[in-house]
């Protein structure tokens, strides 16, 4: 499944070379740190507070533990996460038994955007962890408030065709 990808990878960028990996259980912090960088999920609760460091650390387990899913991280030469990203393979019954290769929570440091991080990511989930893992779409869901990142998929080949919907519970 998804733990079986060649990782890591080195991903050449505009300002030079990043290393792909799975997460780990001491990514923790850094994972959590990523996703409080973000003004959005900030809004959502992701405020990198010590009251949701048992929460953080029980999703990540569960995310690590999981075969359908793949947390990934990139470092930089100085072994700092600089960006992340969630895979989950979904095999299903539509589009003549299609699977399908979910990327969610899709960040890069504020400190180290634009310089070809993202753009390094997809384009290693389009072209080699999407073959290897026998997967015929890749799609992803974006907040409607995220145009920058709308503009970057579109240019990575990705077509908003769908609207998305979600129910809270809880």
């Amino acid at each position: 499944m998804l733990h079986d990808l060649t990782l890591p990878v080195p991903l050449s960028t505009r300002t030079g070379t990043v290393t792909l990996r799975s997460a780990a259980p001491g990514d923790l912090d850094a994972l959590v740190t990523l996703l409080s960088d973000d003004p959005i999920s900030a809004a959502r609760g992701d405020v990198a507070g010590a009251d949701d460091r048992d929460a953080s650390a029980t999703a990540l387990r569960a995310v690590l533990d999981d075969p359908a899913n793949d947390l990934l991280v990139v470092v930089d030469g100085s072994d700092a996460v600089v960006g992340t990203m969630q895979l989950t393979r979904i095999p299903g019954m539509a589009r003549r038994g299609s699977t399908r290769l979910l990327v969610e929570a899709v960040r890069v440091s504020s400190g180290v955007r634009s310089g070809g991080i993202g753009s390094a990511m997809m384009r290693w989930v389009t072209d080699v962890a999407a073959p290897a893992l026998g997967v015929t779409l890749v799609q992803l869901t974006s907040d409607a408030a995220r145009t920058d990142a709308h503009r970057f998929y579109e240019r990575l080949g990705f077509v908003g065709s769908h609207v998305g919907f979600k129910h809270r519970v809880g």
